[in-house]
């Protein structure tokens, strides 16, 4: 029976040893998460060290000035170069600090009375250590304050070691600016790499007395982010890979521009924001030239308005605002005065140009004069005055306007006979009779790529009124998007016109957008440049060689900037909000992208579905 039991043993023993076996074989074949992430090699040399290609260098900071300031460190940590920073603070114990600053100052003012005794002039710096540690020993006793050894080191890292010795020069100039001092780690390369990497150890132990106010100033978590806690996205931080996440309205105005050349993802951005907007409770109303918002507008029930000569579409430029408000109803029919001379101008004569391109004067001083005259007349026909009761009256036309100048005296009938073709001529019906479109929609497109050219800037300019009238009516969050803005620039009184759009829309809570891709047009116009410093938020995608020049005079660009400005792929570019700038990559859902993209799908490029954002060296 034992000698039985003995056989059963080793076969156990056996299987035992072969099943071990086989596991041991499957763990050598295993990869661990060690494995992923070590480098291929590491060389350590006194001054640099190498991990597989990349090189690196640490270096250590070992002198301040007698004040830092709050945020001294934030030019590090938003560098556009690939670095490890790490900081290390021990406390000390505020007596043993009391004691040596009581043997310090015993020390410095000792020096002092030598200094007297022997007749030497006074040492200003000599005073100011004496008053520094009799501060600093009365705000420790008090618990003000407390102290700290304070250690700084950073690991640079570059793919040459011509491109590390650059970066390092970098830094080294960042930290002179300053007044702060640093060194190579010279022959402790290897503490340097183990003092960086997030296992705190402080191989290096190189530091420096700091109180509380001192070590504040350090706060390392000061970076080039745009993200808030509400709003929308925009896109990908190229500089850290971080979401722009940002609300309009939260600036001090909510106004935004956008250039870019043709096909560089302008009308992509806009329609992506403008949709991602709706998902807020903000309405959007579009002035559509090209024909390219009908399938997004479509897609979430909106109404699309195509303006021509041909459609049923009437907007009628002597309609009134129903405000609400005492002091802007005594004002109505006066502002809209002032937006008629303008239409007008524009309609009897700004629309002609010279043979160099500038537009000719549309009215001399004496037909102005008849104008503002029969203006009035034609409200007054119709029972309007300035008396806000009278304003729910029916409106007069632009045909009520040719009936008056026509019949009155002076340049009258010339002014008539000039403004027929809007009436019973070429371009009747359409801005001559009673408006009849309804606005009351989360989104509304105006489109006018059917309109002829010389009638373009007209309708951009009816139908921007229009909606200024409705917006000055019933207030709530709005955006407004004009593309093509350019060719209301080119004119004095339609630029004059969006430029009050821009400087008056934040009071009514309208955000006004406004793209172009013929920059040297737009800001070539004061206002042009205007509407740009009135606009919270700039866009600048891909731009033309011509172009780039005179954005970097604008918005201070620098070299790299300027460069990089006319080489970005499909999609990128550099977004502004307020003071700050990001290099931004746009990203759009793969179900966004459907509803917004007019690219064939096999060129669509700003954001390919569930692709990762291209890496792009950072900005200087």
């Amino acid at each position: 029976m034992a000698k039985k039991q003995t056989a059963v043993d080793i076969a156990a023993e056996q299987r035992a040893r072969e099943q071990a076996e086989v596991e041991q074989a499957f763990l050598k074949g295993v990869t661990t998460l060690r494995d992923l992430i070590a480098p291929s090699s590491i060389e350590i040399t006194s001054s640099y060290f190498r991990l597989g290609t990349k090189y690196g260098r640490t270096i250590y900071v070992y002198g301040y000035p007698r004040t830092i300031y709050t945020g001294w460190l934030s030019s590090l940590i938003n560098i556009d170069e690939v670095l490890d920073v790490s900081m290390f603070i021990y406390p000390v114990d505020s007596q043993v600090i009391l004691n040596n600053l009581r043997k310090k100052v015993t020390q410095l003012e000792a020096s002092t009375n030598i200094n007297a005794e022997k007749g030497r002039t006074r040492d200003p710096a000599l005073e100011a250590a004496i008053n520094d540690a009799e501060e600093l020993r009365d705000q420790i006793q008090v618990g003000a304050e407390r102290f700290f050894r304070f250690g700084l080191y950073v690991t640079l890292y570059a793919d040459s070691l011509d491109e590390l010795n650059f970066v390092e020069h970098k830094i080294e100039t960042l930290f002179g600016q300053q007044m702060v001092f640093s060194k190579v780690a010279s022959s402790q390369q290897e503490q340097g790499l183990n003092s960086t990497i997030p296992q705190m150890m402080d191989e290096l132990q190189i530091r420096r007395n700091m109180n509380t106010g001192a070590v504040s100033t350090s706060f390392p978590f000061t970076s080039a982010d745009l993200t808030q806690d509400k709003g929308i996205l925009y896109g990908i931080n190229m500089h850290n890979n971080g979401l722009v996440i940002f609300d309009r309205f939260s600036l001090e105005n909510a106004n935004m521009v956008v250039f870019a050349k043709s096909g560089a993802g302008k009308s992509f951005t806009v329609k992506l924001e403008a949709l991602r907007s709706m998902m807020l409770g903000s309405d959007i109303l579009i002035i559509d030239p090209e024909n390219e918002y009908q399938k997004l507008a479509d897609a979430v029930g909106g109404a699309y308005i195509r303006l021509s000569l041909s459609s049923d579409t009437r907007i009628n430029p002597f309609d009134l605002p129903r405000v609400i408000d005492s002091d802007e109803a005594d004002d109505a029919l006066r502002a809209n005065l002032v937006t008629l001379h303008g239409l007008l101008r524009l309609m009897l004569g700004g629309s002609q140009v010279s043979a160099n391109g500038v537009p000719l004067a549309a009215l001399t001083p004496t037909e102005e004069a008849d104008l503002d005259q029969a203006l009035i007349d034609t409200y007054a026909r119709v029972g309007i005055t300035s008396d806000p009761l009278t304003h729910n009256s029916v409106p007069p036309t632009v045909s009520d306007l040719y009936d008056t100048l026509l019949h009155m005296g002076g340049s009258g009938p010339s002014l008539a006979q000039r403004l027929r073709k809007y009436t019973t001529g070429t371009f009747a019906g359409i801005f001559s009779q009673q408006s009849n479109i309804d606005i009351n929609n989360s989104m509304v497109v105006f489109n006018i790529r059917d309109l002829e050219d010389e009638l373009r800037p007209v309708a951009m300019y009816i139908v921007l009124s229009h909606i200024w009238n409705i917006t000055r009516t019933i207030q709530k969050k709005r955006m407004l998007i004009v593309d093509e803005a350019w060719q209301l620039m080119k004119y004095d009184d339609s630029a004059n016109f969006m430029f009050s759009l821009a400087k008056r829309a934040r009071k009514y809570a309208l955000g006004l957008t406004t793209i172009s891709q013929d920059v040297e047009d737009f800001m070539g116009s004061k206002m042009g440049r205007a509407i740009v410093a009135n606009s919270s938020m700039q866009l600048l995608l891909k731009q033309s060689p011509t172009a780039v020049d005179v954005l970097s005079d604008v918005f201070k660009l620098t070299e790299e900037e300027k460069k990089r400005l006319a080489n970005f792929p499909i999609g990128q570019g550099l977004f502004f909000a307020g003071q700050n700038h990001v290099h931004i990559q746009i990203q759009a859902s793969p179900t966004e992208q459907q509803l917004i993209s007019t690219t064939p799908l096999a060129v669509q490029q700003p954001s390919a579905p569930n692709a990762t954002p291209p890496t792009a060296p950072p900005l200087q």
